[in-house]
């Protein structure tokens, strides 16, 4: 069965190798980050429990925020689910910048850390998929 709308038999347009090797590269970088930090929270370093309790937290929270993180990257990394992963992401760094306010952080080494790392999450994300710049084109 063909359609007789033009627009379903228009070729998809041809996607940049380039910007799906950087997407994928920064996607990378984002994922050995994440896969590091949850691995720290899932042992239960005590490096992570004396953190939490200078952030204010219980030190029994890090594998908690583990698990929430491990989520988060394990939507992130299907195609499926890589937007949704994305924006759990950005609730997960949005906590933590506000945290680092709260304490009184270092503005560029701390409480930005959760925006570089949501930039390079979203960013990667951008890159690598096509409806996504779709969505949210760059107007120059």
């Amino acid at each position: 069965m063909t359609s007789l709308d033009p627009a379903a038999r228009t070729p998809a347009p041809a996607v940049s190798k380039v910007l799906i090797w950087a997407g994928w590269s920064l996607t990378g970088l984002a994922t050995l980050f994440m896969t590091f930090d949850i691995a720290i929270k899932l042992v239960d370093l005590q490096i992570v429990r004396d953190t939490l309790v200078q952030l204010g937290y219980p030190p029994e929270l890090g594998r908690t925020i583990g698990v929430v993180e491990l989520i988060c990257l394990a939507l992130y990394l299907n195609p499926r689910t890589a937007v949704l992963g994305a924006v759990l992401f950005t609730g997960v760094m949005g906590g933590a910048i506000a945290t680092h306010m709260r304490v009184g952080d270092p503005l560029f080494s701390h409480v930005l850390f959760g925006v570089y790392l949501g930039a390079t999450l979203w960013g990667g994300l951008w890159l690598r998929d096509t409806r996504l710049r779709a969505l949210f084109p760059v107007r120059l």
